[in-house]
């Protein structure tokens, strides 16, 4: 609904036409009036209405000076300016100070009406029109991975743009491109070589879109019609691209693999793993580097049963652990923990790898990247063969915690998250970092969480909860319709009144009718029997 807002000394003229609409009906909202722009300004800066209509001549300020001071602090406000004074100086002053129409009083209640319905069709053209230059390819897919739009807006703005999203399966690859200092100045021409090489390599039967995230991060969005494409062929992605690219660009490049999605919100989940596997995958690359020189210098060779810790860490148990970790950590014993970090870098080769495996086995009910840095402060700390097994035995301890919480966990976190919405809805500023601080877990981790196990996103489902809760209010109240937007949350009637159609096929007031019509239907009939 768009505000309107009137300015006439003539307190009749202000009453006829506030009368003379049905402002509901006719998809506006009368936000108030005042006798002359003086008294107006204050109101205006309030209430901020889509149109403003005033009369010229009036005392204090007239409504020419009115318009301009508008125009000039609030330029998106449609000014109509009404006058009884057919004068050709009076159009030319509007005109000038760019008000969107000029009228003579008096004027009847339909033309009026037509007004006002051609001046909110253009406040929608040009809205639609600064939504569709304000979305790009970039920033469509960027909103994607982050979480921040709808699967409605997503699909609506990608016809918008051309550019083929549906799809039957998603998975996001996540490329770090570290760029040595040497090349740094030459970083978006780099970035965009990059980004034209991998669009010209394309994963047989699948597809993508790559854009830019960032000065370091480039994201792929993999699409295909068949899941075995992106199961199995992009297990191989990050290896190929790595090796590719690094030989035709001075860079190092990681890449970090997503799961795979059968929803276009679980781009956003796919992604947020990407990024943790990046994450790892990297550190586990730098380790490696480490290793290798520290082993070439100091000539050591220490094989540890890596596939026997993985397959404990999966089917263990707490009372075995102790003696498994002392057989698993013999090895170990030869290492000088005092003066050399090999001992360091192989645990620490461990520990990324756990983390990889688990990461796939169990659902941890924290990121990832947090624990990982604290066992690895931990680790630092380790300066003797008995600090080792300490050590190897809290990795353990860790990794089996989130079996044992992703079992249970995410349904105690949903129904925290369920039950704050429930109270907070009405709240016009409730966000997502609201929730997470309520829940005691970060904003991306909470995202990821809610779209795995509730099947859309935190928005998508406090959009819900609030139209659900304005279907109760229009059955139940005889409240308007811009009164039921507040209550539920939504500072602008205008916005809710299209989200409600478009969440129910019926404008609020269509679905208050309809339901009176059905209740009206039901109700038992009296036989007029003359008792």
């Amino acid at each position: 609904m768009k505000k309107v807002m009137i300015v006439d000394d003539e307190i009749l003229i202000r009453e006829t036409i506030r009368r003379c609409v049905d402002w509901e009906k006719e998809g506006f909202l009368y936000c108030g009036d005042a006798s002359d722009g003086e008294l107006a300004l204050p109101i205006i800066e309030e209430q901020k209405p889509d149109i403003l209509i005033t009369d010229i001549k009036m005392p204090f300020m007239d409504g020419l000076e009115l318009a301009s001071i508008v125009h000039k602090e609030m330029p998106d406000i449609k000014i109509i300016v009404m006058s009884g004074h057919d004068e050709f100086r009076y159009a030319q002053a509007a005109i000038r100070l760019g008000v969107e129409d000029y009228c003579l009083k008096p004027i009847s209640a339909s033309e009026f009406i037509q007004l006002l319905r051609k001046v909110s069709r253009k406040i929608d053209e040009e809205q639609q029109l600064k939504r569709n230059q304000g979305m790009t390819k970039e920033k469509l897919l960027s909103d994607l991975c982050g979480g921040l739009i709808g699967t409605h807006e997503a699909i609506e703005s990608a016809k918008k743009l051309s550019l083929p999203l549906a799809s039957r399966f998603y998975r996001v690859a996540v490329l770090d491109i570290r760029i040595p200092d040497f090349a740094r100045s030459q970083n978006d021409v780099l970035l965009n070589g990059i980004q034209g090489s991998i669009e010209q390599w394309v994963t047989p039967d699948a597809d993508g879109l790559t854009f830019v995230r960032g000065r370091t991060e480039l994201v792929r969005i993999f699409k295909s019609s068949f899941s075995e494409n992106l199961s199995e062929r992009l297990e191989q992605v990050g290896n190929r691209i790595r090796s590719e690219l690094e030989e035709q660009y001075p860079c190092e490049i990681t890449v970090g693999v997503g799961s795979l999605q059968e929803r276009i919100q679980g781009i956003h989940v796919s992604y947020l793993e990407a990024q943790e596997d990046q994450y790892i995958t990297r550190l586990t690359r730098q380790n490696k580097i480490s290793l290798r020189e520290t082993t070439y210098r100091e000539k050591l060779d220490i094989l540890l049963d890596r596939a026997g810790f993985l397959d404990f860490l999966k089917v263990g148990t707490p009372a075995k652990r102790e003696a498994f970790v002392r057989e698993f950590a013999e090895a170990l014993k030869q290492i000088d923990w005092q003066s050399s970090l090999y001992g360091f870098y192989l645990l620490n080769d461990l520990t990324l790898e756990a983390f990889r495996v688990a990461k796939q086995w169990f659902r941890s009910p924290e990121e990832p990247t947090a624990s990982l840095e604290r066992l690895q402060q931990t680790l630092r700390q380790v300066s003797s063969w008995e600090d080792s097994l300490l050590y190897l035995n809290a990795l353990l301890q860790q990794l089996w915690q989130w079996r044992v919480e992703s079992s249970d966990k995410y349904g105690e976190i949903i129904d925290k998250v369920k039950s704050y919405i429930q109270a907070h809805y009405a709240n016009d500023q409730l966000s997502l970092k609201d929730i997470a601080a309520h829940v005691r877990i970060s904003p991306s981790h909470l995202s990821k969480i809610c779209s795995q196990e509730m099947g859309h996103t935190l928005t998508e489902h406090l959009t819900q909860v609030r139209i659900r809760r304005a279907m109760e209010l229009l059955r139940s109240t005889p409240n308007k319709t811009f009164e039921i937007a507040y209550e539920v949350g939504y500072s602008d009637p205008h916005y809710f009144s299209n989200l409600f159609k478009r969440l129910t096929g019926m404008t609020p007031k269509e679905y208050r009718n309809q339901d009176m019509t059905e209740l009206r239907a039901d109700r038992p009939r009296v036989m007029n029997d003359g008792s």
